[in-house]
């Protein structure tokens, strides 16, 4: 219960940071002029000037402490009251437009409190601000309450001088029990957070961490809040403890505490109608609208939260839709969607790419004496209609689970996956490519609306949302080898490479082992096509590497190059949608733990620069896949060899565009989908052409650019 203190009211508006946190020698006010961006001469009001303020309603507790500029209109002043310093910027008899709201410049019907308000402001009708620093061409129209405490941090988990330790505010992320927690930070990235919520076992690493986030902050208490410039609130309720950028609109609110909400003119942030949001870090570009409700939570920029959201402990990437939805405890890659009202996600790490369908219930279904259980899913996750897991699962890239209760936990290791529950034989039933071989065309426009989505400014960490990439690759060759030791298995010891090329009965049962936790049998089908199409995709991935990032007169210098220094294909760690080197992340470990890398700033630019080498990373990962997909060495790779593999991967790239057409054209051939139509021209009007489909009609123009590149690349061999 809180308490009520009477304090003289000369004192309303003065002794913000308590006597005993401020240095010898400085003020109240001295972190304030820090703060302040504009810096004015401010005057005292003339006493004309006061007498016109008195006479329009207003008043103050010492007129000597209302500040002005030469520029100072005081009959644009009415019916307000003033406590402590208030600081008043230039003033213009203008009035300020916001879509259909106009308003004055000025301040009216409002209560000040020891304020710094900057050039051209309309203030109306705010009935109580206190220790706000206000930027230029700012509305505030019928705000309740905005308030500051002198130990605000806005929304970062440090501590002010006299602060408590269970004061701090941490983000339990990944594992309901806490013991993956971390510190949230304003510009605290996906990659930031994965580093950290893994290696827990690594004590030095992880107090390098803590060290790192408290020293980017000061201790020290009595910093105002900010509304920057051009930015409009209007019709809210309460605000206490913010920084918000420039250019953001704010309507409706009822709570924004503790918070950073980031914002400029080229990506401006929207928090909308009865949305509550306590404890938070808010990206650039945001869109927060219609009752969401954020608790302890950090939402990443181009992001948007929408009709009744709730995410709670939880880490939002870029690029990314949660709607209607529960979240909580998860760590979620950029360019996630999750609609839909009874979808719900619980401590969960979700690498990005991802889909939550209706229903979908990847909770709290724990299989433990207690909440600590944990999902791990690679890029491409969906878990289809009223899909239930049980915790601890983990799925390997583009697993797409179909409707059903899965009881057990589930450790789905081959990639592009389908997985179903098979009630009626009490079963688990995988096909393995599933995406490639009957929904070529969702697959593959995936990736071009991921790269659409991504309105980053500065891309200058490379998200990778190409569908064969180092993981996927790697998780193919994996998927190889456990296919070929499962069909072994089914012979009883037998030639396993022969049976998948062709000998032998087709119906014989495959099973896989270690992949549900039961008794029940994992029935692996399609292995023969699965194992051809890995087998295809990874030459295809080398091809595609070659010809998109080795120009046709650099083949043979690039090749001799890898020949004399060939490596063997590397491991790539996937850390906020950026794809690593394992070797470079242990470098970058190490470099934090040395203290070589000192700031977050530092481990940023070291993301940025691994990034610069990416491309040149995955082309080496390219050919030595192709190495050892094909068992010939770099230094033997003749003209006869690259013919054949640059005319396969032009198969295979007609192959995927007649897919793409073909997974496509079902919809239209589909007697239960016509029958809403009177007719055919109506279902054209209604959903468009088959002709007229723009990805369909981009993927023919790669397909011919493709061929150009083929085309210019055996000229030169």
């Amino acid at each position: 219960m809180g308490y009520i203190n009477k304090v003289p009211l000369s004192r309303i508006g003065y002794d913000f940071i308590p006597k005993e946190f401020l240095p010898e020698g400085k003020d109240e006010y001295y972190l304030r002029f820090e703060q302040q961006k504009n810096k004015k001469d401010y005057r005292n009001l003339t006493k004309e000037e006061i007498r016109i303020l008195e006479m329009n309603g207003n008043e103050s507790s010492n007129w000597q402490d209302v500040l002005v500029t030469d520029k100072f209109l005081p009959k644009q002043i009415k019916r307000n009251k003033f406590f402590g310093l208030v600081r008043i910027g230039d003033m213009e008899e203008v009035y300020l437009e916001y879509r259909d709201i106009r308003l004055p410049v000025g301040i009216y019907n409002s209560q000040i409190i020891s304020c710094d308000l900057g050039d051209c402001v309309a203030l109306h009708q705010v009935r109580y601000i206190a220790h706000f620093i206000v930027g230029n061409e700012v509305i505030l129209l019928n705000v309740n309450e905005m308030e500051t405490s002198s130990n605000a941090k806005f929304g970062n988990g440090i501590l002010k001088e006299g602060d408590q330790d269970y004061s701090r505010i941490y983000l339990e992320l990944c594992n309901e029990n806490g013991g993956r927690s971390v510190l949230p930070f304003d510009g605290m990235q996906a990659a930031d957070v994965y580093l950290w919520t893994r290696n827990r076992q690594d004590k030095e690493l992880q107090q390098r961490f803590w060290d790192i986030t408290n020293a980017g902050f000061s201790t020290t208490r009595g910093y105002y809040s900010e509304i920057g410039d051009r930015t409009v609130i209007k019709n809210s309720q309460i605000f206490k403890n913010v920084k918000i950028g420039s250019d953001a609109y704010i309507k409706g609110i009822s709570k924004l505490k503790n918070l950073t909400i980031n914002s400029t003119s080229e990506a401006y942030t929207q928090i909308g109608e009865g949305c509550e949001l306590v404890n938070g870090i808010i990206g650039y570009g945001c869109r927060v609208f219609y009752g969401v409700k954020a608790v302890r939570f950090i939402l990443s920029s181009y992001s948007q939260l929408k009709y009744g959201a709730r995410l709670i402990n939880s880490f939002l990437g870029d690029n990314s839709t949660i709607s209607c939805c529960e979240v909580l405890n998860s760590l979620i890659f950029p360019a996630h969607e999750q609609h839909h009202n009874n979808s719900f996600l619980c401590a969960s790490l979700i690498k990005g790419q991802s889909n939550m369908a209706a229903g979908a219930t990847v909770g709290s279904n724990h299989n433990s004496r207690a909440a600590d259980g944990e999902i791990i899913a690679g890029r491409g996750f969906w878990p289809g209609l009223c899909v239930s897991l049980k915790h601890n699962s983990r799925f390997a890239s583009y697993t797409l689970i179909v409707k059903g209760d899965f009881l057990h936990e589930l450790d789905v290791r081959i990639p592009f996956s389908l997985v179903s529950n098979d009630v009626a034989n009490n079963q688990v039933v995988i096909v393995p490519g599933y995406w490639f071989m009957y929904n070529m065309y969702a697959l593959m426009r995936n990736t071009n609306k991921f790269i659409s989505r991504d309105k980053r400014s500065f891309k200058n960490q490379y998200f990778e949302y190409d569908i064969l990439a180092p993981d996927t690759v790697n998780e193919l060759f994996y998927s190889l080898q456990e296919i070929e030791e499962a069909v072994s298995r089914a012979l009883s010891g037998g030639d396993a490479l022969e049976w998948l090329n062709g000998k032998g009965a087709a119906d014989m049962e495959i099973t896989l082992l270690n992949t549900e936790f039961s008794k029940r049998k994992v029935i692996l089908t399609k292995a023969r096509e699965a194992h051809s199409l890995f087998r295809k995709l990874i030459r295809y991935y080398a091809a595609c590497q070659v010809l998109e990032h080795i120009p046709a007169d650099k083949l043979k210098e690039t090749i001799d190059a890898f020949a004399s220094n060939q490596v063997g294909r590397e491991e790539f760690e996937n850390i906020g949608s950026q794809l690593v080197p394992k070797t470079q992340v242990n470098q970058l470990l190490d470099d934090i733990k040395s203290k070589k890398l000192y700031s977050w700033s530092s481990i940023h630019q070291r993301y940025h620069g691994i990034s610069a080498g990416y491309l040149q990373d995955k082309t080496n990962h390219a050919l030595a896949s192709l190495v050892e997909i094909t068992g010939v060495s770099a230094s033997a790779w003749h003209k006869g060899f690259w013919m054949d593999i640059l005319n396969e991967a032009l198969e295979t790239k007609e192959w995927i565009c007649q897919e793409i057409y073909k997974t496509r054209s079902k919809d239209y051939e589909n007697p239960f989908r016509m029958m809403v139509y009177e007719n055919r021209a109506e279902m054209d009007e209604v959903v468009g052409r088959l002709e007229d489909n723009s990805f369909i009609n981009l993927q023919a123009s790669e397909l011919e650019k493709f061929k150009k590149a083929v085309d210019e690349i055996k000229a030169v061999l």
